[in-house]
C-alpha cells in the first residue's frame, strides 16, 4: 500500500508552493516593479502562483487578470501566453474545468502571436500538465514533446532550464507509471542535468527524488541487487541534504515530508528503526503543511510498521486516518483507497472481527467494480482512438505512394527537357563562335589604326616633355630659394623652443624642489607631533606611576611606620599584634609595588610575549561586574618587543576607556594576523557615543592611541552606536 501512496505523491506533487518568506520577497519585488511593465509581467506568474498556494486565491486571480489585461495590449503575445497558461493550471487545481479550458485556449491563441519559443513551450507544458491531471496520458505526452522541441530551439534565458526541467520531470513520472523504464531513466537524468544548469535547489531536490524513485523501481524488480538499493538511498539522502542546506530558498516545505516518506518506504523492508524515524518526520511535517496526500502516506507507513509489530489496533487507527486524509484530497486515486480497504479488511480478520472484515471487503469489491468498469470504458475509448489512428495512417501511406509515382513522372519529363536544352545550347555556342571570329578580324584592323595614332601622339608627347622639363628646372630653382629661407627660419624657431623648454624644465625642477622641501617639513612636523604625543603619554604614565606610588605604596608604608611607632615595649601582646599588622601592611605594599611595576613593564610581555600578557591583563581586570574575553586567530608572535609593548599600551588604554566611560559589562579583545597585517579589535557593550561629538585633539586618551598607531604606521576605525556599544578596529603592519 505504501508504494501506491508513494506513486501518488510523485504524480500530484504541486509544481509550485512557496514558503512565506518567498511570498513576501515576491510581493516586495512585484510592488517595486509596478511602474516597469516588462519586469512586472515577468514577476506576475510567480507571484500569482505563490498567492494561490497560500490560500489567497482571490488575490491570485486578481493579479493574473490585471496583468493579462496589460499583456494582451502588447504586440508580442509572449507574456499573455504564459499568464493565461498559469491561469489555466490554477483553475484546474481549483476544479474549474470549464474556466481552465477557456484560459488554455486563450494561451494557445496568443502563442500564435509571438516568436518566443519559450512561451510556446510553456503553453504546451501547461496543456500536458492539465491533460495528465485529466488522465489523458497519450495526449499529455504529445504536448510535452512539443514543449521540448520549442525549448531546444529557444535561446538561453534565466528561466529556460527550469521550465525545460519541469517537462522532463513530468515525462519521467508518466513513463514510470506506464512501466517504460528506459524512457523514465532518460528523462530523469535529463531532469537532473537541467536542474544543475539552472542551479535552483528546488529543481535539484526534485531531480534527486526522481532519480531515487527510478532506482527504487529497479530495486523492486531485482531485490537481490543491493547496489540499486544503495543508489536509491543515496539520492533520497541527497535530496534531504539539499533541502536542509537551502531551507531559506525551498519553495515547498512539504518536500521534506515527501522525501521522508520515500526513505521510510525504502527502509521498511530492512531497517524498521530508520523507517519509523522518517515516517514520524514525514507525519510531523505533513501535519504542519496540511498536505492530505503526505499525511495519508505517513499514516500508511506507520500502519505497516504497526502491523510488523502485530499492533493491529494502532495499525487500524492509522489506516482510518489515512482514509480520511485521502478523502480530503482534490485528486482521488482509487487504487490507494482500494489498498486501504483491503488492509482494513485484513487487519479486522487478524483481530477476529469478521463483521468489520466483511464490511470493509464489500466496500472494496463495490469500489473495485466501479473502478474496473471505468477502466474498461477508458480502454474501449483508447482502442477506438488507436483504430482511427491506424486507418488514417493507411490513407497517408496510399497518398504517399501516389505522390511518389507522380514524382517519378515529373522526373522523366525534366530529364527530356534537360536534353532538349542541351542541344539548343550547343547550336547557340556555334553561332556565338562565328560572331567572335568576325569581331576578332574587326579588332585587328582597328589595332593597326591605333598604332599609327599612337606613333603621332608619341612624337607630340616628346616635344611636350622637353618644354615641361625646361619649365620644371626654372620652378625648382625658385623652390630651392624658398627652401633655404624656410630652413633658416625653422632653425631659429627650434633654438627659441629649446631655450623656452630649458626655462620650463628649470622652473618645474625648482617647483618640485620646493614641494619636496614642504613635504619633508610636513613629515618632520608629523614626527615631532607623534613624538610629542608619545612623550605626553610617557609623562601621563609617569604621573599615574607617581600617584600609584604616593597613594598606594606611600600610604601603606606610612601606615606601617605609624603602627611600629606606637608599639609599647612593655606590652608583649600588643607588640606581637602590632608586628603582625605591620607585616600584613608590608605584604600589601609589596603586592602594590608588584602591581605598579607590572603596569610599568609587564614581565609576562617580556618573557612570554603579547598573548600571555593580554590574557593576564584580561584576567586581572575581570570581576563579577565585568567579563573580558580574549581571542587570538593565526597570531604568529612575529612583532618586535617595542611594537608588542606599544600594542599592549593601546589595549590597556582602550579597555580602561571602555570601563571608565562606557560602563561596559563585557569586553572582547581579538587579535588576528593575515598577510603581514595584524588586525586588532576591541568591542564593548557599553553606552556608546556619537562619532561626530568626539574630538581627538581634546581627548587625551584617544590622542595617545592615535599617536601610537601612527608611530606603528597603522590605521584605526571606530564604530559606535548609542546604547549598543563600541567597536574599535586597528590594522598594523608586522614588518
Amino acid at each position: 500500500m505504501y508504494r501506491l501512496l508513494l506513486m501518488l505523491t510523485l504524480c500530484i506533487c504541486p509544481f509550485f508552493a512557496y514558503a512565506q518568506d518567498v511570498l513576501s520577497k515576491l510581493e516586495k519585488e512585484y510592488n517595486n516593479a509596478s511602474d516597469k511593465t516588462t519586469e512586472q509581467l515577468s514577476l506576475a506568474p510567480k507571484y500569482a502562483t505563490a498567492l494561490f498556494f497560500h490560500k489567497f486565491k482571490p488575490e491570485s486571480y486578481q493579479i493574473l487578470a490585471h496583468n493579462i489585461s496589460i499583456a494582451t495590449k502588447q504586440n508580442d503575445g509572449k507574456y499573455a501566453t504564459i499568464l493565461y497558461a498559469v491561469q489555466a493550471m490554477n483553475y484546474r487545481l481549483d476544479n474549474k474545468q470549464a474556466e481552465s479550458s477557456k484560459s488554455l485556449d486563450m494561451a494557445r491563441i496568443y502563442s500564435l502571436k509571438t516568436n518566443s519559443n519559450e512561451a510556446k513551450g510553456y503553453m504546451e507544458y501547461a496543456k500536458g500538465w492539465i491533460l495528465t491531471r485529466n488522465n489523458k496520458t497519450t495526449e499529455a505526452v504529445t504536448a510535452y514533446l512539443k514543449a521540448i522541441n520549442y525549448y531546444e530551439n529557444s535561446p538561453t534565458t534565466s528561466t529556460l532550464y527550469g521550465r525545460f526541467g519541469n517537462v522532463a520531470k513530468e515525462l519521467s513520472t508518466i513513463y514510470s507509471n506506464l512501466n517504460e523504464y528506459q524512457l523514465e531513466e532518460k528523462y530523469s537524468k535529463q531532469f537532473l542535468l537541467l536542474a544543475s544548469k539552472q542551479n535552483d535547489p528546488n529543481l535539484i531536490f526534485d531531480a534527486y527524488m526522481r532519480m531515487g524513485y527510478m532506482y527504487e523501481q529497479k530495486y523492486a524488480q531485482n531485490p537481490s541487487d543491493i547496489q540499486l538499493r544503495n543508489k536509491t538511498e543515496q539520492y533520497y539522502l541527497q535530496a534531504i541534504a539539499t533541502f536542509n542546506k537551502n531551507k531559506g530558498s525551498m519553495l515547498n516545505k512539504s518536500n521534506l515530508s515527501y522525501a521522508a516518506i520515500n526513505l521510510a518506504n525504502l527502509y521498511i523492508e530492512f531497517n524498521p528503526d530508520k523507517a519509523m524515524q522518517y515516517a514520524q518526520l514525514a507525519n510531523k511535517i505533513s501535519l504542519e503543511t496540511g498536505d492530505p496526500i503526505h499525511i495519508a502516506s505517513s499514516f500508511g507507513i506507520l500502519a505497516e510498521l504497526a502491523i510488523q509489530d502485530k499492533n493491529y489496533d494502532l495499525a487500524k487507527s492509522y489506516f482510518l486516518k489515512a482514509s480520511m486524509e485521502i478523502g480530503k484530497s482534490p485528486v482521488r486515486d482509487h487504487n490507494i483507497e482500494l489498498s486501504i480497504l483491503e488492509s482494513l479488511s485484513r487487519i479486522s480478520e487478524e483481530q477476529g472481527d469478521y463483521k468489520d472484515a466483511l464490511t470493509y471487503y464489500k466496500r472494496y469489491v463495490d469500489q473495485y467494480k466501479s473502478v474496473y468498469d471505468q477502466e474498461k470504458l477508458d480502454i474501449t475509448k483508447r482502442l477506438e482512438s488507436q483504430f482511427e489512428k491506424e486507418r488514417q495512417e493507411q490513407k497517408y501511406i496510399k497518398l504517399q505512394l501516389e505522390s511518389d509515382k507522380k514524382a517519378q513522372q515529373i522526373k522523366l519529363i525534366n530529364i527530356l527537357r534537360a536534353q532538349r536544352e542541351q542541344v539548343y545550347n550547343n547550336l547557340k555556342l556555334v553561332e556565338e563562335n562565328q560572331r567572335e571570329r568576325l569581331k576578332f578580324s574587326e579588332l585587328e584592323s582597328e589595332k593597326k589604326e591605333q598604332q599609327l595614332r599612337l606613333a603621332k601622339l608619341e612624337t607630340q608627347q616628346k616635344n611636350n616633355d622637353i618644354n615641361s622639363y625646361k619649365k620644371l628646372l626654372a620652378f625648382k630653382e625658385k623652390i630651392n630659394t624658398y627652401y633655404i629661407v624656410f630652413i633658416f627660419i625653422f632653425i631659429i624657431l627650434i633654438f627659441l623652443l629649446l631655450y623656452a623648454y630649458k626655462q620650463r624644465v628649470k622652473s618645474i625642477k625648482q617647483r618640485d624642489e620646493l614641494h619636496a622641501l614642504a613635504m619633508e617639513k610636513e613629515k618632520q612636523n608629523s614626527k615631532i607631533s607623534t613624538l610629542t604625543a608619545l612623550l605626553e603619554g610617557q609623562e601621563q604614565e609617569r604621573g599615574r606611576l607617581a600617584r600609584d606610588l604616593h597613594d598606594g605604596l606611600g600610604g601603606l608604608l606610612s601606615g606601617t611606620k605609624l603602627q611600629l611607632s606606637i608599639l609599647n615595649p612593655n606590652q608583649s601582646e600588643n607588640i606581637e599584634e602590632g608586628i603582625s599588622k605591620s607585616i600584613n601592611q608590608i605584604d600589601g605594599a609589596v603586592e602594590e609595588l608588584r602591581r605598579v611595576a607590572h603596569n610599568l613593564m609587564p614581565d609576562l610581555l617580556m618573557k612570554y610575549g603579547l598573548v600571555a600578557a593580554i590574557q593576564e591583563f584580561a584576567s586581572r581586570m575581570s570581576n563579577s561586574a565585568l567579563n573580558i574575553h580574549t581571542e587570538f586567530i593565526n597570531y604568529q608572535n612575529s612583532l618586535s618587543e617595542e611594537k608588542q609593548l606599544l600594542i599592549y599600551r593601546v589595549i590597556q588604554e582602550l579597555v580602561n576607556n571602555a570601563i571608565k566611560h562606557a560602563k561596559a559589562t563585557e569586553i572582547i579583545i581579538q587579535i588576528s594576523e593575515e598577510e603581514n597585517i595584524l588586525h586588532l579589535t576591541v568591542e564593548d557593550d557599553g553606552k556608546g557615543f556619537n562619532l561626530s561629538d568626539l574630538d581627538f585633539r581634546k581627548t587625551a586618551g584617544f590622542h595617545n592611541i592615535e599617536s601610537r598607531i601612527q608611530f606603528l604606521k597603522g590605521t584605526m576605525n571606530i564604530n559606535s552606536q548609542l546604547n549598543i556599544g563600541t567597536s574599535i578596529e586597528l590594522q598594523i603592519p608586522t614588518q
